[in-house]
């Protein structure tokens, strides 16, 4: 139980921010523990609730006139602790209660400012998308061992039942992806941004088929390749460190997982354009992506700055019309909801018990980081802003079967159905 608030009266800059958290904290039930010792409680006093320590005066400034920025950078420096409750669900009371959203003035302003810049932020061309892409990609690959699954599979998995661990879901999510993909014997598969290899392998292992994995990461493709030796499958995996929009020739399947956040709405076009010209007659592409569920928006600020610069989540919205325009036709639309809420809350339960490793590979510093990102991305999931979209596109109408049963046939299977046939 969270003791009773406190007497002690706030002060002048106290003051300001309790009147901005009385703004931002419209529903559930919100603590706060000011630098004066002083405690307030905000919201309408529904479900557990959660109490913040701010330690420094200096980040009561900076958070109400950048709420969006700065509550990330005042958890890293340490300016705010959770004395009560977890993280995660703290972050995630505060977007169903409107968040920054509520937030008026300056704040209201940036917010502004940020949609109007949204696409010189998400400028990549192929030099700059590489440097984003090893600002997170190529951090020190002990950090991914210790927090994703053996596969390293980075991105949102497939959890098919309660109870399921991150293992298991995902390989379910490969699997889910490789049905949807229809595999058959002797075709070319082209994976853009293949990170660790996983998705590849597993494919060449379902199916007699060549892969050819691209990233912009070294890291990853240095794993990637040791990987398909080690696993005897280097003659039919291939990876490359090389842009998408540079590839040549045909593929008769592409998958792309978790890549299309890097790619930046003013590259939307040529994008679809170069998957449909790589596109074999006949043939089908995946694209796992996350989306936002309230229409196009912008990327929010402390995570462009420290986790994904460049980056961008995607509405189906602004999405579909460039698929349409590029010539390639939409076999199937899945929306995942709250499968990454419980894949990121997987990953942040691992840091948490690997916090001293981390620490050692970088410093606490960065582990704060680490942990408001992963507890932050949960939140806007558990909030109902974002979902996974899974597009199936086609080249032509028949590519794919006219029902959906095949693609939760499992790959065994499949693979038996294609040899009788």
């Amino acid at each position: 139980m969270l003791p009773l608030m406190t007497q002690t009266g706030l002060k002048g800059r106290e003051r300001a921010f309790d009147r901005l958290c009385h703004r931002l904290v419209g529903s559930g039930r919100l603590s706060v523990r000011y630098p004066s010792g002083a405690v307030r409680e905000y919201g309408d006093g529904s479900g557990d609730a959660a109490r913040f320590h701010i330690r420094r005066p200096q980040a009561l400034v900076r958070i109400a006139l950048n709420p969006e920025f700065a509550l990330g950078e005042a958890w890293m420096e340490g300016d705010i602790t959770l004395e009560h409750g977890d993280l995660g669900d703290a972050l995630t009371q505060l977007l169903k209660a409107g968040g920054a959203g509520r937030a008026g003035g300056m704040a209201g302003w940036l917010r502004a400012l940020r949609r109007l810049r949204r696409r010189l932020d998400q400028f990549n061309p192929a030099g700059r998308a590489r440097r984003n892409v090893a600002h997170h990609y190529d951090l020190d690959d002990g950090l991914f061992d210790l927090v994703l699954d053996a596969d390293k599979q980075y991105s949102c998995a497939y959890f098919e039942h309660e109870g399921m661990g991150l293992e298991a879901a995902q390989a379910a999510k490969k699997n889910h992806i490789a049905g949807k993909l229809c595999l058959q014997d002797g075709q070319r598969v082209l994976d853009i941004g293949c990170g660790w290899g996983g998705m590849a392998l597993t494919l060449a292992r379902q199916a007699n088929v060549s892969v050819l994995g691209v990233t912009l990461s070294q890291r990853q493709l240095d794993v990637a390749r040791q990987r398909a030796e080690a696993a005897g499958l280097s003659g039919r995996v291939r990876f490359e460190l090389v842009d998408y929009r540079a590839l040549e020739g045909r593929f008769d399947r592409i998958v792309s997982v978790g890549m299309f956040e890097h790619v930046g709405i003013d590259h939307y076009r040529e994008f679809f354009e170069t998957v449909r010209g790589r596109l074999a007659p006949g043939g089908i592409a995946l694209i796992h992506s996350i989306g936002r569920m309230d229409g196009p928006g912008y990327t929010n600020p402390w995570l462009a700055k420290y986790i994904f610069p460049g980056g961008y989540i995607p509405a189906l919205s602004e999405t579909l019309p460039h698929v349409e325009r590029a010539g390639l036709l939409t076999g199937d639309i899945e929306v995942l909801r709250l499968h990454y809420a419980r894949t990121l809350q997987a990953w942040r339960r691992r840091s948490q018990a690997s916090r001293e490793r981390i620490e050692a590979l970088y410093d606490r510093r960065f582990f704060r980081m680490w942990e408001f990102y992963l507890a932050s991305s949960e939140a806007a999931f558990r909030s109902g802003q974002m979902m996974v979209f899974q597009l199936q596109l086609l080249a032509d109408l028949e590519a794919a079967p006219l029902t959906r049963d095949y693609m939760y046939t499992p790959a065994a299977r499949q693979a038996e159905d294609r040899r009788a046939a």
